[in-house]
């Protein structure tokens, strides 16, 4: 579609071609790619806007947001059989259905975002209007895998609402959800549920860097965003330019399924996002009626549970009834495996701070008309609408900021311990806060100074402005920077005095020497992203290798070991090894030295006394694990780490979370080789000159999810290369990269 003009002729034109020359279309925008098939989308409203974001998201992604659809109307099951969400997912279709059925309350999605502005409500109406635009232009040549399948339809304002939520609303609790019943009822499969675990080697991730005028060369700020988030499915970047002239003009990236820049720049600041430490939901602990199991006790007075019975339709399968019940708190969830059921005593509801969260569409538009870091801060704070993210950001007066300000229950340590049940320390191992609910004032706390009742104002969530720098790779608000560490806020938000990963000690460390060596520059900044060395290595190598020098038998993987370069890059030899040693080894805390949170960035410095044994056994696993698969022990990285692309394999450099490589890499074992799944994504350096921001970026997977484009490798190669590329932001700029002739959409 790219460079063709393409006019919507109305349907009252064909009988009064006059007045139809005078009326004005709904939506009007124009489209110019540029290198990489990246979109600059200029409209005069914000209608157009999102009519154009909607059109070429679709365009590069379609068959994402097509399942996204099915996914959110709780239709999977329908469509594709009441099997696993996805191979190895423990969720299954029919789960998925339930809790996008339980979650999905249109009246309660529309009221929410009834309240938003009339901008963000334009956009979003305009997304769903270009999407449902191009299926039409493009009917007769929809990609795979979803070119004719019925479940490929077009896009509602409802559903436009639930991709939404979907996006920001985390399914922590999917499986709970879907597992509830009384205990008369009781669904078999519940018994292996449990609370919600995170793993770090798949969780949404992130490294975020701030730099202000005391550490750049040009005394200016530079921002250095590295998301890691999945390379499949609608958790995917786009890149894009949205530009309404005298109003908005806004760079960088968002999900495939949205239509608003979420990590970016403008003409005067720079943001990225690291997934925070902060917990947005609390569980409530519901003491039943003894004459009634549907209903609950508050305050000794019993109040019946709101039931909703939800069919699902299974492909090639009996329907699926179910009868689901909610509460003053949110729905009812069960973890029967970790001894949260539902009994004749007590049940759990889930409350949720990002149910009906639609004030992000909000923030992300009037972050891209802010000019400065405080204006950025002051809209997270009135607004908390930016669902799970730290905001790191820089802006082109030299000012640098790191905000934990995210809709977080206002419950604090007092009102934990005040409100504990008998298994909320059972929980709270996971981070997971359960409260009483059969007493009213256990309910979030109302701060009249919050602008959402029952959040955590932002004078009281965690932010620190510097001329320096800041940082954050998804460890707590509290070594933001390690000269003001941050004290404690509720527990909620995150901890304090624990130990970083390897990841965010290597990220402070990287930023420390190189500052030493000179004031940070965009030059550096980009070798400091790729620069691919192993924090892990740095620390636990030296005593793998007296470990396994002891032991003959142990000879040629300690051969290996010791040639390595201790980092990710694509002719690294012996880094597959070292990756599969750590993941044999495990998370044990014992075969690590002591953490010292008076030092907290260079402890624990090594291994343990005791980890010989473990070491030497993970080893021999981890040799057994590669000639199995028929991976020599030396292999160079990118020979086995590679992203296939039609016939070809592209290889990829970086590694695992637990390796403390920043450009962060998470691999699926396949007969073909190790194919990343999740890791570094959209890359940005930008930095400001008077004449405006200078971005450097890539987005690792490419813009385009379509085999047929030629867009959807291009910057997978780049990537792989580390070479970078110059944004084009003015319009000179985007006039000399564009690939063809703008295109002009009206309707």
């Amino acid at each position: 579609m790219v460079g063709r003009a393409v006019f919507v002729v109305l349907a009252a034109a064909a009988a009064f071609p006059a007045q139809a020359q005078q009326q004005r279309p709904r939506y009007d925008v124009s489209i110019t790619r540029t290198t990489y098939g990246i979109p600059h989308i200029n409209a005069r409203d914000h209608a157009g806007l999102g009519y154009g974001a909607g059109y070429t998201a679709a365009e590069d992604n379609l068959c994402i947001i097509a399942e996204q659809i099915v996914t959110v109307r709780g239709e999977r099951a329908q469509h594709f059989g009441a099997g696993p969400v996805a191979a190895g997912d423990q969720t299954t279709n029919v789960e998925s259905d339930i809790y996008y059925r339980v979650t999905g309350d249109q009246a309660a999605l529309r009221r929410s975002f009834a309240g938003t502005s009339a901008d963000g409500r334009a956009l979003i109406t305009g997304f769903a209007a270009g999407y449902n635009r191009y299926l039409r232009d493009a009917a007769a040549r929809l990609p795979e895998p979803c070119g004719g399948q019925v479940w490929v339809r077009p896009m509602s304002a409802d559903d436009a609402l639930l991709i939404l939520q979907g996006g920001l609303l985390a399914p922590t609790f999917l499986r709970q959800v879907a597992a509830a019943a009384p205990p008369q009822a009781a669904v078999p499969s519940a018994t292996a549920v449990g609370l919600p675990v995170e793993n770090p080697e798949t969780a949404l991730g992130s490294n975020g860097w701030a730099f202000g005028a005391d550490a750049t060369a040009n005394r200016r700020g530079l921002l250095v965003g590295n998301p890691h988030y999945p390379w499949e499915g609608p958790n995917r970047f786009r890149q894009m330019h949205l530009t309404i002239p005298g109003r908005l003009d806004v760079m960088g990236a968002g999900l495939v399924v949205a239509p608003f820049v979420a990590i970016g720049y403008n003409r005067d600041v720079a943001w990225t996002h690291t997934v925070s430490t902060a917990r947005h939901n609390t569980l409530f602990e519901l003491k039943l009626d003894p004459a009634n199991p549907t209903a609950y006790l508050v305050d000794g007075q019993s109040v019946p549970m709101e039931r909703r019975e939800i069919t699902i339709q299974v492909k090639d399968a009996a329907p699926v009834t179910r009868t689901v019940y909610a509460t003053r708190y949110g729905p009812v969830v069960a973890a029967p495996q970790m001894g949260l059921g539902w009994t004749n005593e007590r049940a759990f509801a889930w409350r949720d701070a990002n149910l009906y969260n639609f004030r992000g569409t909000d923030a992300w538009l009037a972050f891209g008309r802010a000019r400065n870091v405080g204006e950025l801060r002051d809209i997270a704070g009135r607004t908390l609408g930016i669902g799970f993210t730290n905001t790191i950001a820089a802006d082109r007066h030299g000012d640098a900021i790191y905000a934990d300000v995210t809709p977080v229950p206002d419950v604090d340590a007092a009102r934990l311990e005040r409100c504990a049940t008998p298994v909320s320390a059972i929980a709270a191992s996971q981070r997971i806060y359960v409260l009483d609910g059969s007493k009213s004032d256990c309910d979030w706390n109302r701060d009249p100074s919050s602008p959402v009742p029952g959040l955590t104002p932002i004078s009281r969530l965690p932010v620190l402005e510097r001329r320096d720098w800041v940082q954050n790779s998804n460890d707590s608000y509290w070594l933001s920077n390690p000269a003001a560490p941050l004290p404690a806020a509720s527990p909620l938000v995150g901890p304090v005095n624990t130990r970083p990963s390897f990841r965010t000690q290597s990220g402070i460390l990287e930023i420390q020497r190189s500052l030493a060596e000179g004031r940070m520059t965009q030059a550096r900044a980009r070798d400091l992203v790729f620069a691919n060395r192993s924090m892990a290595a740095e620390r636990l190598l030296p005593g793998i290798l007296a470990i396994c020098e002891t032991d003959p038998a142990l000879r040629a993987p300690c051969d290996v070991l010791r040639a390595w370069d201790r980092k990710a890059d694509l002719d690294s030899r012996g880094a597959i090894l070292f990756f599969s040693l750590l993941r044999h080894l495990g998370g044990n805390a014992a075969n690590l030295q002591p953490f010292d949170p008076a030092n907290p960035v260079a402890t624990p410095a090594g291994l343990s006394d005791a980890a010989a044994e473990p070491v030497k056994r993970a080893l021999v696993a981890a040799v057994g694990e590669l000639s199995t698969a028929g991976i020599p022990l030396d292999a160079p990285l990118g020979q086995v780490q590679a992203a296939p692309r039609g016939d070809a394999r592209i290889p990829i450099h970086g590694g695992p979370h637990i390796a403390g490589i920043l450009n962060m890499m998470q691999t699926r074992v396949t007969p073909e080789g190790l194919v990343p799944v999740h890791g570094s994504s959209y890359v940005q350096v930008v930095s400001f000159e008077p004449s405006g921001p200078v971005a450097d970026a890539l987005l690792s997977y490419s813009q385009s999810t379509d085999p047929a484009s030629p867009h959807s490798s291009d910057q997978t190669r780049a990537f792989s290369e580390k070479r970078w590329h110059r944004l084009p932001f003015t319009a000179a700029e985007v006039r000399r990269a564009a690939l063809g002739p703008t295109q002009r959409l009206r309707e």
